[in-house]
């Protein structure tokens, strides 16, 4: 076994008599993500921890602040205020990434308090976290780690190899072109770098009730409605596949233009964040906005915007924003720490906001219920903001609301689908891979052999969960599959089922959905902006009759796809099949990272 074989390996360390451990979450050509696991034997205010590597390297922490830097190999970082203090029993986990042409086996010392953490085993284990509960009366101060008390001993799983996967299709090329696709979507002012000649300034007017900037963001899809619980949940996603998968976008050089393309939402949610218990969740009335056909760049009359308070609440908008924001955080560490930070702590304030001001956000938003209302509730966004949380901060009592949620709202129950709505099945498998525990191992599991074994599918083999975005779907459930292969749960099967599902949508059906990719690709999307001719010609309803293809190649959009026959058309006025979303791509191209990810080892 490599350390390519698993996205989670662990290197076994000593301190004292219990072992440390350095925890391996990503690694690419030259560098990786990771974090050294120590346990903490007795209780400790205050902390200073040293990190030698045998070779020059370059390291972002974010956990402790730099406290000198001896040469080019050697580190040393202190605790800052909130994360001084640990029980004993508790865990601290430094995480950090290191570049500059260096790999795991070239971190040979780790001194924490002056004490030397014994690197001299090499072993290979794949975490095992016990199912446990915090100890009563354990002291627990602000930033600790609560002492945990297994209620049952570890389980221990194989490891993960890695499975076999060839493809005719470019997947690099794939990614940048749906990347462009978001900036085809952007709202507000454009950077100057900006790729696509036919899009330009737009909405320069959104602001909020006391006149709050809510420029940037969005559209959600062949629209200009900015509908913020959808746009949250895409932006999860993106940002949970380039975590997992960076060094697929390494590879196709484009993690600028990734991380780019998650800030355009992160930026516009820290702007619709205006106070603690207060978001705007929408910019735009769908209504108004569905009964023309025009330019972005072209619309003059000002847009209501409506937001959820302490006393209109919105629990899965904020819920879902919460867990992108953290999420998002994890993408800027290595390279805008204080981003990351002011990310973080939106992400914190709106979990809170979601969980202790609850309500569903469509009744506050009333508008939104006709387009976007959530049928699932809100227990499975405050489980996956929770979860997320977890993952950005290693903090156990996110875990323990976690579990708290699925007690609460019965989240232990097997979905059918993956998406912008249902998080449920995300958080099982987020979960599985976070915790390792075997109840939601066997949640995910349960999830994926029914989508895999079992879930309907079209003759030519595309998995068919709803008609209206049907490859949507499809690309969200080959995604969240993937990750449940990564901790070595029927890895091959899930693979090459995201295989079958991918290559489907990109040409095995006969056909490209992709616009701009392979062969006899959609021309006729609809899709406002596209199908517009270039300015400054009059566009209006002309445009959206018109028997021709859309004058502006709208590159990369994923096109809802077939019905459950195969049979598709490609008709700007069928916009079941045809229309655009920006969900619609971003289960889709995290899973195209995942796949190019297993081609690179």
């Amino acid at each position: 076994m490599t350390l390519f074989s698993c996205t989670i390996v662990l290197l076994v360390l000593a301190i004292g008599a219990s072992q440390a451990k350095l925890r391996i979450d990503n690694q690419w050509a030259g560098g990786f993500q990771g974090a050294i696991e120590i346990p903490i034997p007795n209780s400790i205010n205050g902390w200073k921890l040293e990190i030698r590597f045998s070779q020059p390297v370059s390291i972002d922490a974010w956990l402790g602040d730099l406290d000198s830097k001896v040469d080019d190999r050697t580190y040393i970082y202190r605790n800052k205020d909130w994360n001084a203090q640990f029980s004993s029993g508790a865990q601290f986990n430094f995480e950090f990434v290191a570049n500059g042409g260096v790999e795991p086996s070239n971190l040979i010392t780790v001194l924490f308090n002056g004490q030397t953490v014994d690197i001299g085993s090499q072993g290979v284990t794949i975490p095992a976290v016990s199912t446990a509960r915090p100890t009563e009366n354990t002291p627990n101060p602000t930033g600790s780690t609560p002492t945990f008390e297994p209620e049952t001993p570890p389980t221990t799983f194989a490891p993960v190899v890695a499975p076999v996967v060839d493809s005719k299709y470019n997947y690099a090329s794939v990614l940048g072109a749906s990347l462009l696709f978001y900036e085809a979507q952007r709202a507000g002012k454009l950077p100057a770098n900006n790729r696509l000649s036919w899009r330009g300034d737009s909405m320069l007017m959104d602001k909020g009730e006391n006149g709050e900037d809510l420029t940037g963001g969005y559209f959600d899809a062949g629209d200009y409605v900015k509908f913020g619980f959808p746009m949250a949940a895409f932006t999860t996603l993106l940002a949970w596949g380039a975590i997992d998968y960076a060094d697929a976008y390494i590879a196709s050089g484009e993690l600028e233009n990734m991380r780019q393309a998650i800030r355009w939402s992160t930026d516009y949610f820290i702007k619709a964040h205006v106070s603690e218990r207060e978001f705007y969740g929408q910019v735009g009335d769908g209504h108004v906005d569905h009964a023309s056909w025009t330019r972005p760049e072209d619309w003059t009359q000002a847009r209501p915007a409506w937001k959820v308070t302490r006393t209109q609440p919105g629990s899965e908008l904020v819920g879902e924003t919460a867990a992108a924001l953290a999420a998002a955080s994890m993408v800027f560490r290595s390279v805008d720490p204080t981003y990351s930070s002011k990310l973080l702590s939106h992400a914190r304030q709106l979990y809170d906001f979601a969980n202790e001001n609850r309500g569903s956000y469509s009744d506050s938003i009333t508008n939104a219920a006709n387009f976007y209302k959530s049928w699932s509730g809100y227990g499975d966004e405050l489980a996956w903001a929770a979860a997320w949380l977890l993952r950005a901060t290693s903090e156990h009592r996110y875990q323990i609301e976690v579990e708290k949620h699925f007690m609460e709202f019965g989240l232990s129950k097997r979905p059918t689908e993956f998406g912008w709505d249902n998080k449920l099945a995300g958080v099982q498998v987020l979960m599985a891979k976070l915790t390792q525990q075997t109840n939601y191992r066997q949640q995910a599991e349960s999830f994926c052999n029914y989508i895999v074994r079992q879930a309907p599918r079209t003759p030519k083999g595309l998995v068919f969960i709803d008609q209206w975005g049907a490859l949507r779907h499809a690309g969200n459930v080959a995604f969240v599959c993937l990750q449940a292969a990564e901790i070595g749960i029927n890895t091959q099967e899930y693979v090459d089922f995201a295989f079958q599902q991918i290559n489907y949508i990109l040409g095995d059906s006969g056909r490209s959905y992709v616009i701009g990719f392979g062969k006899n690709y959609p021309q006729r999307p609809h899709h406002r902006s596209s199908s517009c001719p270039s300015r400054p010609a009059v566009c209006d309803w002309n445009a959206y009759n018109s028997a021709s293809a859309n004058p502006q190649l709208l590159v990369g959009a994923l096109v809802g796809g077939p019905d459950k026959n195969d049979s598709y058309e490609d008709n700007r006025n069928d916009y079941v099949k045809n229309e655009v979303a920006t969900d619609y791509n971003a289960g889709f191209q995290s899973a195209v990272a995942g796949l190019l990810h297993y081609q690179l080892k």
